[in-house]
């Protein structure tokens, strides 16, 4: 059995890590997440892939600690290489990836959902933070280089240096949530992200652009202004080539609702 379980209808590609009790990450979980991943990709009905655990205690609780403790510096450091290499893929792939967060959010769990491009929690679902450095290591997985980039360097070395872990209220305050909801349980919470994610699915929504708008930003944000502004404007002109551009502005002239194709 997969320790990431893929399922795909309506335009979404649901991945849920599945590894009990806390859904915490081994190299073999990596590998099913990569696949997961590539698999999204590759799927033209995919518009949108919802990236949870599961179960409602833990979104991850980062990586398993009990392998980390058996295995050799050389492994160690062959599987932060995989786990980069794997979330770089997410963060590559032309499709919006929303992380759907109930339950604690905490070390490497929290540098996985860093790598989506929204992120959406349940309210009082449990914590997240980057607290390894209790455990004498840092966030290996990507945490120092995201966080800084999403909240700066002053607040990324406090937060991390003092280990710090919050509710994700104080999530959304530091802009590391998008959006926090109060839900009954994890069924309803997991329906209204997949209802979410919808709106940026065809026909709803030109799901192409979508897309591209993230690759400009995700790209655009590491690179000079000047190139990203020819990344734009390459990104652009394969738009203007596609189906969803023509529908799009020819329903503004005509003063009708778009139906998008996602082409």
């Amino acid at each position: 059995m997969p320790l990431v379980e893929y399922t795909a209808s309506e335009g979404l590609a649901q991945l849920t890590l599945n590894v009990p009790p806390a859904n915490c990450y081994s190299y073999e979980m990596m590998k099913d997440l990569d696949a997961a991943v590539l698999e999204a990709r590759f799927d033209p009905d995919v518009h949108v892939i919802v990236l949870c655990g599961a179960g409602e205690k833990f979104f991850c609780a980062g990586a398993d600690i009990s392998m980390l403790r058996g295995a050799d510096p050389y492994f160690k450091y062959n599987f932060c290489l995989h786990a980069n290499e794997t979330l770089l893929r997410l963060e590559n792939t032309a499709k919006l990836v929303i992380a759907a967060i109930d339950g604690h959010c905490v070390g490497g769990g929290l540098e996985v959902a860093l790598a989506a491009d929204i992120r959406v929690a349940r309210k009082n679902s449990g914590k997240c933070g980057l607290p390894e450095v209790k455990l004498g290591v840092l966030p290996g997985t990507g945490g120092t280089q995201r966080l800084v980039r999403m909240v700066g360097k002053a607040r990324a070395i406090e937060l991390m240096a003092g280990g710090e872990v919050f509710d994700f209220d104080h999530a959304a305050q530091l802009g590391l949530v998008n959006q926090v909801w109060e839900t009954d349980d994890h069924d309803a919470f997991m329906a209204k992200a997949r209802e979410y994610a919808r709106t940026f699915v065809p026909p709803a929504t030109a799901g192409r652009a979508v897309g591209l708008i993230k690759r400009a930003c995700q790209t655009g944000a590491e690179i000079g202004l000047s190139e990203g502004l020819a990344l734009e404007r390459e990104l652009q002109q394969r738009l203007f080539e596609g189906d969803d551009a023509r529908e799009g502005l020819a329903a503004y002239i005509d003063k009708r609702k778009p139906q998008f194709s996602g082409r």
